[in-house]
């Protein structure tokens, strides 16, 4: 096989991994990010945080993989998906669950570095619940809440890693993420709310109706009051209350994108929750190193 031909295959597992589109990696690395910072109290290892950042980029790819796999039928008939690689039979089934198997283990030989068994029995449901969010959207209401724990599972291992165990401030964090996630990813799945009702597909956009607007606003403020709930636990100032009240601003903002209810503004919202992440974590991290 020369080089252009492998180039191409490279391409295309890249674009399978949407290495292209990093918000994806971002939603997933922020709340791993406020986890790391408060669980040590601003001074997180250095090492399990770059640990956790390129394991983040590993499972999140992996779980593209395996969501493309599971939706390779019904992509056909989403006019956005259907030119997926996957979808499209530029890439076979058995090299996607090969790149899935791939990814998962480079990420476990990640985890065994850390040398925190809690971790690597962590590790297993995190794998697990990756796995199976694809295959939810067959027949749960609201498959973005699992896609919140999938997401957000890098919360307790954070607080593993740095601790050796999981107090009940992860689980609370966890549990602000799942709301985020909803919130969010109900944005996102405006934008393809006919599609996935043409196919048969459960999406909070579609089990919300006419209140999905109001239902990301009310997992917005779910969101904010969590998160503001475990910063009390750690005593953090004003320049974590500040850095919500943007986050808060900014999702105030996205209602007036989604309240139209058109689809590109709808995921250009989806797309800025990357602001939303980024600015929580400059309030812990700031709060932290001030003092």
């Amino acid at each position: 096989m020369n080089w252009p031909t492998i180039r191409a295959r490279l391409d295309l597992y890249e674009k399978l991994m949407r290495l292209d589109k990093p918000i994806g990696t971002l939603l997933l690395l922020w709340p791993t990010l406020w986890a790391l910072w408060l669980s040590a109290e601003g001074g997180p290892n250095w090492i399990v945080v770059w640990v956790f950042a390129l394991g983040t980029l590993l499972m999140r790819s992996a779980g593209c993989v395996i969501n493309d796999y599971a939706d390779r039928d019904f992509d056909k008939h989403v006019e956005r998906t259907r030119e997926r690689p996957l979808t499209a039979g530029k890439v076979s089934t058995k090299e996607a669950l090969l790149l899935f198997a791939a990814l998962c283990l480079a990420a476990f030989a990640l985890v065994l570095m850390l040398g925190k068994p809690l971790v690597v029995w962590l590790s297993i449901p995190a794998v697990f619940l990756a796995a199976s969010y694809p295959f939810t959207k067959r027949f749960f209401a609201i498959p973005q809440a699992y896609l919140g724990i999938a997401f957000g599972f890098g919360i307790p291992m954070a607080y593993a890693a740095q601790l050796g165990e999981v107090p009940a401030q992860a689980w609370w964090l966890l549990l602000a993420n799942v709301f985020w996630a909803v919130a969010y990813d109900t944005e996102y799945a405006m934008v393809d709310r006919n599609d996935d009702l043409k196919i048969g597909i459960k999406t909070s956009a579609i089990t919300f109706g006419r209140f999905d607007v109001a239902a990301v606003m009310l997992c917005y403020a779910a969101t904010l009051a969590l998160i503001a709930w475990v910063g009390s636990s750690y005593a953090l100032g004003w320049p974590f209350y500040g850095a919500l009240v943007i986050a808060a601003g900014i999702m105030g903002v996205h209602y007036t994108w989604i309240r139209g209810r058109e689809r590109m503004a709808c995921f250009k919202a989806f797309l800025h929750n990357n602001w939303v992440g980024g600015i929580i974590f400059a309030g812990i991290a700031l709060d932290f190193l001030l003092r």
